[in-house]
């Protein structure tokens, strides 16, 4: 029996800790929006804001991450590909506001996030999508919540990378958030997460009890996504243990401009399993599509 849950694996791994640590201390700021009627912090990142003119990426994790366990592959991304880059972590993880205790996340969750979060954050960073329509990298929830983001605001996104998305549940994704909640009720991981958030349980419960809802076996956003006009790159580890390659594929049926990247020895976290790779392949599909606005 596996002792801990693949999405945090890395974390129980030695030879990532100097890295991990390093982020977890980055000197992140902290900007205030108005989330259903309740003031809300966020915390986030610029990168290389030096880059005036050159094209931003936002980077939207996964249901368990925020800006610290990003690690450094955000910041190697912008510098081989020219960028500037936004990093934040969601309402109820990292150092932004937790979520409150009695609070439980309902089937629409990733839908508040794509639609009234991140265009209040853009609202609050001053971030004019019409002017200049930025970039999307979402991994897992994240690339579910820069789908619909994508579907819904097609006028203010340049394009999305979507890292092991989600458009429907399937059963190895509910076996694998199982194994982790026991994970999380029997071993360390609490205490390791807890280097990353500043209240563990707050993101941890918030996924983990909406994902094994039984009604959230029938979410799914397939129908949703075909309104979505911007270039698409889907990629996925062959070896994902939270999806199959149904999701990625079920995008590229929908979706003919969806350019698709199947990774070898990869598990459900391209960016850490295959980082060369992925920034190699995000690189030059973003040049591919915005060839006069990079240097």
């Amino acid at each position: 029996m596996k002792e801990f849950s693949p999405y945090c694996s890395y974390l129980h791994n030695n030879s990532y800790l100097p890295i991990v640590q390093a982020m977890a201390k980055i000197d992140s700021e902290l900007v205030d929006i108005d989330w259903r009627k309740r003031p809300v912090r966020i915390e986030h990142v610029w990168l290389s804001p030096e880059r005036v003119s050159a094209p931003l990426i936002v980077f939207l994790h996964e249901g368990l991450g925020s800006l610290a366990m990003w690690k450094d592959f955000p910041q190697q991304l912008c510098d081989t590909a020219g960028l500037r880059g936004l990093v934040y972590s969601r309402p109820g993880y990292g150092r932004s506001t937790p979520r409150a205790a009695d609070e439980v996340w309902s089937k629409d969750f990733m839908h508040r996030q794509a639609l009234e979060v991140l265009p209040a954050l853009f609202d609050a960073l001053g971030i004019d999508t019409a002017a200049e329509p930025p970039w999307l990298y979402g991994h897992s929830d994240g690339g579910s919540i820069a789908l619909l983001f994508a579907a819904h605001f097609p006028d203010a996104i340049a394009g999305a990378v979507v890292a092991a998305p989600h458009i429907m549940v399937e059963d190895i994704s509910v076996s694998s958030i199982e194994l982790a909640r026991k994970t999380y009720l029997e071993t360390d991981l609490r205490e390791r997460l807890a280097k990353y958030h500043d209240e563990p349980d707050s993101p941890f419960w918030g996924w983990n009890r909406i994902w094994l809802a039984p009604a959230f076996r029938a979410w799914s956003i397939e129908a949703e996504i075909v309104s979505i006009r911007c270039p698409l790159l889907a990629l996925q580890g062959r070896d994902d243990e939270y999806g199959t390659l149904r999701q990625i594929h079920g995008i590229a049926e929908r979706l003919p401009q969806t350019e698709l990247l199947e990774l070898a020895n990869c598990g459900h976290s391209p960016h850490r399993d295959q980082p060369e790779k992925v920034i190699k392949a995000v690189t030059q599909f973003i040049h591919n599509h915005n060839p006069g606005d990079i240097s």
